[in-house]
C-alpha cells in the first residue's frame, strides 16, 4: 500500500484516479445527476409551456366558437304593397325612400301570425315579449333584400332574420332561464316561446357566414356584427407594409452589409437601427399622429396611415433579420465568385441573395405578421373609430375609413353586452388563422428556397 502522506501533488492525483473506467466515481455521480435534473427542468419548462398555450388556444375557442354559428328565425312574410310600396309602380327610387321602421312592422305582423297559429299557452306572454324576439337589424335585412329585388313587393316569401342576441345566446348556453329574470333584455316568457318555435322548425341554429362578411354593429345589436371591414383594413394595411417596408429593409440590409463602409457613421446607424426594434409600439403610434395626421394632414382611421406607421415599426425587423441572413452566408461564396471575375453587384445579387433568400423572406413574413396583430398604434391613429362602410378597391380605399382585426377585438371588448366578448374570440380566432397561414407561409418559402453549400 503506497503512503500518500509524503506523496507530490501529482502522485496524490493519480492514486485518486485509480481505478476501473467501468466504476463511477463520487464527482461523475453528481455530475450525471446534474445532467439529469438539468434535462428535466428543460421538460418540465417545456411541459408548462404547452399546457399555458392549449390552455389559451382551448379557451379562445371554446369562447369565440360561437360567434360563427347563429340563430335564425324562418317565418313568410306577407311584404305588403300598401307600405312598401304606397305608389303602386314599382320604382326602386320610392321603394328605397319607405324607411326601416315599415319593413319593422311588416315583420312584427309575419311572427305575430306565426305564434298565433302555434295556438301557444304561455303563462305571462306579451304582445312586446314575441315582437323583441327579432334582432333590430331583422328589419334593415328585409329592406336590403327587397331593395334587391322590387318585384317582391306583393308576394309572400320565406325570410330568415336574425333574433335577439339573447334569444341567439340562449340556444349557446350564454343566457339561462334565472339570469333571464334578472335581465331587462329579455324574459323567461321569451326564452320558453323561443324553446316552441325551435321545435316547430322556425327557430334553427347554423354556420354564420356573416360574421366574416358583415361590417360592426352598434351596441344593441351584437348579433349582426362582423369583422367584414376589420379584414379587408387589415389586408390593406398588409399591403401597404408589403410595398414599403420589404423593398426598402431589404435595400438598406444589403447596402449595410455589402457596400457600406465600416465608419462611425454606418455604427450609428446599425446603434439607432438596433434601438428602434426595442421602441414600444405606441411610440411609432404618437409619431405616425404627429407626422401622418397633423403633419402630412392625411385622413385619420385610413389603411394608408396604419400602414404607414406599422412600416415604421416593421422596418427595424426586416433589416435585423436579412442582415442576419446575409451574414450566415460563408465567405467563401463571396471570394470564389470574385476570384473568377465577378463585380461586387454581381457577387451580391448572383450568389450571396440568392442563398440568404429562405431567411429573408422568413424574417420579412414575421416582421409582417408581427405588425399584423399590432393594436396600440393604430388606436393613436384614429383606427378605433366604428365603421360601418366598406373601403373602396386600392388605391382610393387606402384613405377610407376602415378598422383592423386587433382594433376590433379591443372594441368589442369594451362593450358591455356578453355577445360582444364572443365575437371579440371570434375575431382572435380569425386572427390566429391569419398569423398561423403567414408562418406555415414562411415555413414554405424557407425550405423551397433552402439550397445547401
Amino acid at each position: 500500500m503506497t503512503d500518500l502522506s509524503h506523496a507530490s501533488p501529482t502522485e496524490r492525483r493519480a492514486a485518486r484516479h485509480q481505478g476501473s473506467l467501468y466504476q463511477k466515481d463520487a464527482r461523475t455521480r453528481r455530475r450525471n445527476a446534474a445532467e439529469k435534473r438539468f434535462r428535466a427542468y428543460g421538460l418540465t419548462a417545456i411541459a408548462i409551456a404547452v399546457l399555458a398555450l392549449a390552455f389559451l388556444v382551448t379557451t379562445i375557442i371554446r369562447d369565440g366558437s360561437g360567434a360563427f354559428r347563429q340563430t335564425y328565425l324562418s317565418i313568410p312574410v306577407t311584404l305588403d304593397a300598401e307600405i312598401l310600396d304606397p305608389q303602386g309602380n314599382r320604382d326602386p327610387a320610392q321603394i328605397a325612400s319607405v324607411l326601416t321602421l315599415s319593413y319593422g312592422q311588416v315583420l312584427d305582423r309575419a311572427l305575430d301570425r306565426a305564434v298565433a297559429d302555434l295556438n301557444l299557452q304561455i303563462p305571462g306572454l306579451q304582445d312586446g315579449d314575441v315582437d323583441g324576439l327579432i334582432s333590430r337589424d331583422a328589419s334593415a335585412q328585409l329592406r336590403r333584400m327587397v331593395l334587391a329585388d322590387p318585384d317582391l313587393v306583393g308576394q309572400t316569401v320565406d325570410v330568415n332574420v336574425l333574433v335577439n342576441g339573447r334569444i341567439d345566446g340562449y340556444f349557446k348556453g350564454r343566457v339561462t332561464m334565472q339570469s333571464a329574470e334578472r335581465d331587462s333584455n329579455v324574459s323567461p316568457q321569451q326564452l320558453m316561446l323561443a324553446d316552441v318555435l325551435r321545435d316547430e322548425g322556425l327557430l334553427v341554429t347554423r354556420f354564420n357566414r356573416e360574421f366574416l362578411t358583415n361590417a360592426d354593429a352598434s351596441d344593441q345589436r351584437p348579433e349582426a356584427a362582423g369583422v367584414g371591414v376589420a379584414m379587408l383594413g387589415s389586408l390593406y394595411m398588409m399591403l401597404v407594409v408589403l410595398f414599403l417596408a420589404v423593398p426598402i429593409g431589404v435595400a438598406s440590409s444589403i447596402y449595410l452589409e455589402e457596400f457600406a463602409p465600416k465608419n462611425r457613421i454606418t455604427d450609428i446607424i446599425e446603434v439607432n437601427i438596433s434601438n428602434l426594434a426595442a421602441v414600444p409600439s405606441i411610440v411609432f403610434g404618437i409619431l405616425g399622429l404627429a407626422v401622418f395626421i397633423n403633419f402630412v394632414g392625411l385622413p385619420q382611421s385610413a389603411p394608408i396611415v396604419g400602414g404607414l406607421v406599422l412600416t415604421l415599426m416593421t422596418l427595424p425587423t426586416i433589416i435585423i433579420a436579412t442582415r442576419a441572413a446575409l451574414k450566415s452566408v460563408p465567405p467563401s461564396i463571396r471570394d470564389a465568385a470574385l476570384g473568377v471575375g465577378a463585380s461586387r453587384m454581381q457577387t451580391v445579387f448572383h450568389h450571396v441573395l440568392p442563398l440568404a433568400m429562405p431567411g429573408i423572406l422568413t424574417g420579412t413574413i414575421i416582421g409582417l405578421a408581427q405588425a399584423l396583430g399590432e393594436t396600440a398604434p393604430l388606436l393613436l391613429i384614429g383606427m378605433v373609430a366604428f365603421v360601418r362602410e366598406y373601403p373602396g378597391a386600392p388605391p382610393e380605399g387606402l384613405f377610407d375609413p376602415a378598422s383592423a382585426l386587433p382594433v376590433q377585438v379591443y372594441n368589442w371588448t369594451q362593450r358591455s353586452d356578453p355577445a360582444f366578448v364572443e365575437r371579440a374570440s371570434g375575431a382572435i380566432i380569425v386572427l390566429l388563422v391569419f398569423l398561423l397561414c403567414m408562418n406555415l407561409l414562411a415555413v414554405y418559402l424557407r425550405r423551397k428556397f433552402e439550397r445547401r453549400w
